[in-house]
């Protein structure tokens, strides 16, 4: 259930404004309202932290097992600051070696030589330049009597020339601008780089084992970020300070106990109803707690005032899992690495205990259907062949049946899942609308006729069921003038003015009523994705099949290979279908927008 809030606010004297933060900080039940940006210096070390220790990631040695010990603040920030040095100077050495290794590249053609000696001659009074200069305006340059030159080699099949003083503007040539260091002496200078590289590399992998100590010092950055924006956030003047922030209403009594303490005063109010910045705290039982993890894989949360479904949803995602991965050997598989994930964790997370019930449901389906690697040869199994439901085979020849007679009820089931989870969404609408006295509740009366309708007419369409269509007609009809009449309703309207807007809106629910059909239909995937899956690991089975000899081994590579990618691409499938019925058609049923804020209450992190 989605937790009720109070608006509160806590005033305290200007003298007690760090206590008064303290005290909401260690009881971590109040988000504040309009939370303002933490003090730019505190803020920075978080990030440096960060960055420092995701670098030092790099230089872990993966065989050495972290230091455990938490350095202190004084050891901690000594490390620190010589790992940032390090850091720097190995950006600043590798920045000279690029230097140095392009400058080599530009006077390699020229030879190792002396630039020192080149100055010295200067320095005596031959002031020599040098250039790349083409035959035409070589010859034009010796025909000249004011330029005294001598004839250097060709580089790069041009001439060279070095010339004492420089060239006339009319000659065209490329001047070569003489270089700080010889060739030799850049290569010095790079390996002395290459040394203070590997000096940095020696210190940034001894700074690494301290893991544990970075975490800690993060923890403490997280906790400073949060006590300074939340300062920011106080308003007041000389004399007063008051915060603002909203409160779970289960949470009120710390709340007024720690003011109490402080000496705060306080006040507390309902929520506006035109507030539309209230945070989502989710309370889930111990079974809705397990889709958790899902929604914050994917970032959705409820809205404050919207309805939370995570106990409806773990249990559809459940089933559409199982159907979509359709194969009781991938469910194994997974069920296999559940637990090896369990015993590496040495505990059960909300993590492993879903992955639990989504593996043992995928082998149940595949048990159910006779779905084994794709093998038909798994039906010579007696245990495994006793467990199918023969309506639902993969393989229905094994149980004298017309392969259309299984797919027809797979596609059967597909929508009655589809009708049944749209016709739950409009009930529990209902429910809501309810208790709020929301009149449009009879508009999601016609939804459900229009979905119970329309499950009938893909039966129909589809399957070629044998259903009297005139009354499904009928019902449609009856469902889209229930629609049109009360879904204008609203507590803030009189009857006269829903209808006026239900009737506006006649040719949008005309629309809606076609999607209707559409978002029926569209659990059709559950069907197709889950045949899909299982006709590619039959096609590499067939493929390694045909190996014999020496190819067995490579036979055996490409059933490998083979069915981990499909295992990949039903993962892939379970994200884009799977997840899709249920924040798409299901929840647009409910009226789900999934527009919430997380509840980030102001508290005191802890390692």
């Amino acid at each position: 259930m989605i937790e009720k809030m109070k608006m509160v606010h806590i005033v305290t004297s200007a003298s007690g404004k760090d206590e008064m933060l303290k005290g909401l900080r260690e009881i971590g039940v109040m988000h504040l309202a309009e939370k303002q940006s933490a003090d730019r210096g505190v803020t920075e070390r978080f990030q440096n932290l960060s960055k420092t220790a995701m670098a030092l990631k790099d230089y872990a040695d993966p065989k050495q097992e972290g230091s455990k010990e938490i350095l202190s603040d004084d050891e901690f920030n000594t490390m620190f600051s010589g790992v940032q040095k390090a850091l720097e100077r190995k950006v600043s050495l590798g920045q000279e070696i690029s230097t140095a290794k392009t400058e080599i590249d530009r006077i390699s053609a020229w030879g190792d030589f002396s630039p020192a000696d080149v100055k010295a001659l200067k320095e005596e009074g031959f002031d020599f330049h040098f250039y790349r200069i083409a035959e035409k305006e070589l010859q034009a340059a010796i025909a000249d009597e004011n330029v005294r030159l001598i004839r250097l080699g060709t580089i790069d099949k041009q001439n060279t020339v070095a010339v004492i003083g420089t060239l006339p503007p009319e000659i065209q040539a490329t001047e070569f601008v003489l270089p700080e260091k010889s060739i030799t002496q850049l290569q010095q200078d790079i390996a002395k780089a290459e040394q203070g590289i590997e000096a940095c590399d020696g210190a940034l992998k001894a700074a690494s084992i301290y893991d544990a100590s970075f975490k800690d010092q993060l923890v403490k950055a997280q906790n400073e970020v949060n006590f300074s924006a939340a300062k920011a956030t106080t308003q007041g003047d000389d004399d007063f300070v008051w915060l603002s922030g909203y409160v779970p209403e289960a949470d009120m009594d710390a709340f007024k106990a720690m003011a109490a303490e402080k000496n705060c005063a306080w006040a507390a109010e309902d929520v506006a109803e035109d507030d539309d910045q209230i945070p989502t705290k989710v309370r889930y039982s111990k079974i809705s707690k397990l889709i958790q993890p899902v929604f914050e894989i994917l970032g959705i949360l409820p809205g404050y005032r919207e309805q939370d479904i995570s106990l409806w949803f773990l249990l559809f995602f459940t089933l559409f899992f199982a159907m979509i991965i359709g194969d009781g050997g991938y469910g194994v598989l997974i069920l296999l690495g559940t637990v090896a994930l369990n015993v590496k964790q040495k505990k059960i997370t909300n993590v492993t205990f879903l992955l639990y019930v989504l593996s043992i449901a995928t082998i149940i389906w595949g048990a159910v259907t006779g779905t084994w690697f794709g093998m038909a040869s798994a039906m010579n199994v007696p245990f495994l062949k006793a467990m199918v439901i023969p309506s639902f085979a993969t393989y229905p020849e094994v149980f004298g049946l017309e392969a259309s007679v299984p797919q027809n009820m797979i596609m059967k089931f597909s929508f009655t899942i589809g009708a049944i989870q749209m016709a739950l969404g409009s009930i529990l609408s209902i429910k809501k609308k309810l208790g709020e006295k929301d009149l449009s509740w009879v508009a999601d009366v016609g939804w459900t006729i229009a979905v119970i309708a329309m499950y009938l007419l893909s039966l129909f369409l589809v399957i070629h069921e044998n259903i009297n269509i005139k009354p499904v007609f009928a019902a449609i009809g009856v469902a889209f003038l229930l629609v049109v009449l009360f879904g204008g309703m609203s507590p803030e309207k009189t009857i006269g003015q829903g209808l006026k807007s239900g009737l506006a809106d006649s040719f949008t629910v005309f629309l809606n009523t076609i999607s209707c059909f559409g978002n029926v239909m569209s659990y059709i995937r559950l069907f197709a994705v889950g045949m899909a899956g299982v006709a590619i690991s039959q096609s590499f089975n067939g493929i390694a099949a045909g190996m014999h000899g020496p190819l067995i081994i490579l036979g055996v590579v490409v059933v490998l290979i083979g069915h981990a990618l499909n295992i990949i691409m039903c993962f892939l499938s379970v994200v884009v279908h799977g997840v899709r019925l249920n924040v798409l058609e299901f929840s647009g049923q409910i009226g789900l927008e999934w527009t919430g804020i997380p509840y980030e209450p102001f508290k005191k992190l802890n390692n």
